[in-house]
């Protein structure tokens, strides 16, 4: 292979490897593996109680995999690798290294007592040590990604769900992370406010940012998705484009779950 194909090769933002999870006796997730690459979106479908929220919260340590690896721009995620076996790493560095990775999860998770501005800028000031004039800017850059500007001094208690949750999303991306991750974000709102929050989705993967989300909104998932996965009970049933897994899927299972979304 010459050179020029080398750099040429996309590359791998997320490289998760047989992560299985157990709560006890009841294994969560049986051996999940997939890549997503550096501009793509993986969406993930699947009925309730499959995995796909432990596998996110796998993905960023916040569940500590049974066993399994992830790696992050080459990074392994709360591990290190030495003589070749691998030793977990402290609390404080698994909380470094989700820098790389922003979490936006169901429910907002804003500080009531903080302003839109002051709940943005908290991780870049305490975590990555910005002066509050450098946070500022980093908060309306944000803020402006998601069409919020004019709410940079509201309380969360004067915001819509929609708002809430789109504040929540200019928190994750102030810290300039490397993957975005969204658990079901549309599905503590609404229905006329989700899709104020799937704009802003749909224009952060038009703009090339690397994306796993976990949603039941599968307009979204056929317009924004590079690759689809549907899970059910911890595995993986079907893998593929929007096309194939939502338009054209294999397995039963899926099509019996699609016809009952659609």
């Amino acid at each position: 292979m010459s050179q020029e194909a080398v750099t040429m090769q996309p590359r791998v933002v997320l490289d998760v490897r047989n992560i299985r999870k157990s709560f006890g006796i009841d294994e969560v997730l049986k051996g999940i593996s997939f890549q997503v690459v550096e501009g793509e979106v993986l969406c993930i479908l699947g009925p309730s109680g499959s995995g796909k929220s432990t596998l996110l919260r796998c993905i960023n340590y916040l569940e500590q995999p049974s066993s399994g690896t992830v790696t992050v721009d080459g990074d392994l995620v709360g591990c290190r690798q030495h003589r070749g076996r691998l030793h977990a790493l402290r609390p404080g560095q698994i909380a470094r290294q989700r820098q790389a990775i922003g979490m936006v999860f169901q429910h907002f998770n804003l500080f009531p007592h903080l302003t839109v501005t002051g709940n943005i800028i908290a991780a870049p000031r305490h975590v990555l040590g910005l002066d509050q004039k450098a946070a500022n800017e980093l908060a309306m850059q944000a803020l402006s990604e998601v069409g919020l500007t004019d709410k940079r001094d509201a309380y969360p208690r004067q915001l819509s769900g929609g708002q809430q949750q789109r504040v929540a999303i200019a928190r994750a991306l102030a810290m300039k992370p490397r993957l975005m991750m969204f658990d079901e974000p549309t599905s503590a709102l609404d229905p006329e406010l989700v899709g104020e929050v799937l704009d802003v989705m749909l224009r952060l993967a038009a703009e090339g940012t690397t994306m796993v989300v976990v949603t039941h909104e599968l307009g979204f998932a056929r317009r924004a998705a590079s690759e689809v996965i549907f899970m059910d009970r911890g595995q993986v049933i079907e893998q593929g484009p929007p096309g194939d897994v939502i338009g054209r899927p294999r397995q039963e299972r899926t099509r019996s779950f699609l016809s009952h979304e659609l």
